[in-house]
C-alpha cells in the first residue's frame, strides 16, 4: 500500500451497522485494515469506529496520535513520521463525517503538501453537503461559516450579515451550532431574521432519526419547535429568489 496520507470519514451517528452500510463504502474497510498509524481527533472514539469497521483490526496493534484544539501544531510533522521513516501509510480520522473539514485534522493534510507526501481523500459523509443538497437552496454558491457567535448581540449581528449575504449575493448560506444549544440558535433565526428568509434544519443526517426540513421563517413560525436539541444539526439559510423559479 501506498506510503500516503488517507483521508478516512466516518459516520455522523453512532457508528451503528446501518449507518456504516449507508455512509460508508467497502473500499474504506479494506484500505483501513491496512493502515497502523492514525491522527485522530479523540483516541477513545477513533477506536471505536475502527472496531465496528472490521473486526478483523487489531485494535492493539495500532498507533495514534491525536490532533484536536489542544495539541501543539508543531508536533504534527511528528505524527507523519511512519511515511517518512518506515515508508507506512498514515490515515486521518475526523469525529464526525469528512476529516479536515471543519476539522483540525487540516493541520495534518497541510503539512503532508509540503512535504510532497500523497493524499487522498476517501469517500464518505459530509452534513455540509448533505445539507446543501437536501436544502433545495442554491448549490452553486454557498458558504460554510462554521460556529456563529455565543454573545446574543454578536450572534444577532452574524445572523444578519449572513441572511443579507444569501438576498444580496445569493450565497446560500451554511452554519452550525453546539447541539446542546441547537434551540436557542433556532429561536433567535425566527426571532432576528426576515419572514421571507428560507431556513433549513437538517438534523441527524444519514441516522434513522434524521430530519431534514425547508421552510420560510414565516411557515416554520406556524409551527412547534423541530426535536433537535442534543442532536448534530446543520442550519442553512437562504433568500426567495432560490425557490422563486421552482
Amino acid at each position: 500500500m501506498k506510503a500516503a496520507l488517507y483521508l478516512i470519514p466516518v459516520t455522523l451517528g453512532d457508528n451503528s451497522e446501518f449507518e456504516l452500510e449507508k455512509s460508508l463504502p467497502p473500499y474504506n474497510a479494506q484500505i483501513i485494515k491496512e493502515i497502523k498509524h492514525f491522527v485522530v481527533e479523540n483516541i477513545r472514539s477513533a477506536r471505536r469506529f475502527l472496531v465496528r469497521v472490521s473486526k478483523e483490526i487489531n485494535i492493539d496493534s495500532l498507533t495514534f496520535f491525536e490532533l484536536n484544539e489542544h495539541t501543539d501544531l508543531r508536533q504534527v510533522q511528528g505524527f507523519l513520521e511512519p511515511i517518512f521513516s518506515q515508508n507506512y501509510p498514515v490515515g486521518v480520522i475526523s469525529e464526525a463525517g469528512c476529516p479536515a473539514v471543519a476539522d483540525p485534522g487540516r493541520a495534518a493534510v497541510s503539512i503532508a503538501h509540503k512535504k510532497n507526501v500523497p493524499v487522498f481523500p476517501l469517500v464518505g459523509p459530509s452534513s455540509i453537503l448533505l445539507s446543501v443538497m437536501a436544502s433545495g437552496f442554491s448549490g452553486q454558491s454557498f458558504a460554510f461559516c462554521g460556529y456563529l457567535p455565543v454573545k446574543n448581540a454578536e450572534r444577532v449581528n452574524r445572523l444578519r450579515q449572513l441572511e443579507n449575504r444569501a438576498w444580496n449575493e445569493k450565497q446560500t448560506q451554511v452554519f452550525i451550532e453546539a447541539p446542546y444549544r441547537n434551540l436557542q440558535l433556532f429561536e433567535a433565526i425566527l426571532k432576528n431574521c426576515r419572514k421571507d428568509t428560507l431556513l433549513c434544519v437538517a438534523s441527524g443526517l444519514t441516522t434513522q432519526t434524521e430530519f431534514i426540513k425547508s421552510m420560510s421563517l414565516a411557515e416554520w413560525k406556524k409551527l412547534p419547535p423541530p426535536n433537535i436539541q442534543k442532536i448534530p444539526t446543520i442550519f442553512v439559510l437562504g433568500s426567495p429568489e432560490m425557490w422563486s423559479a421552482a
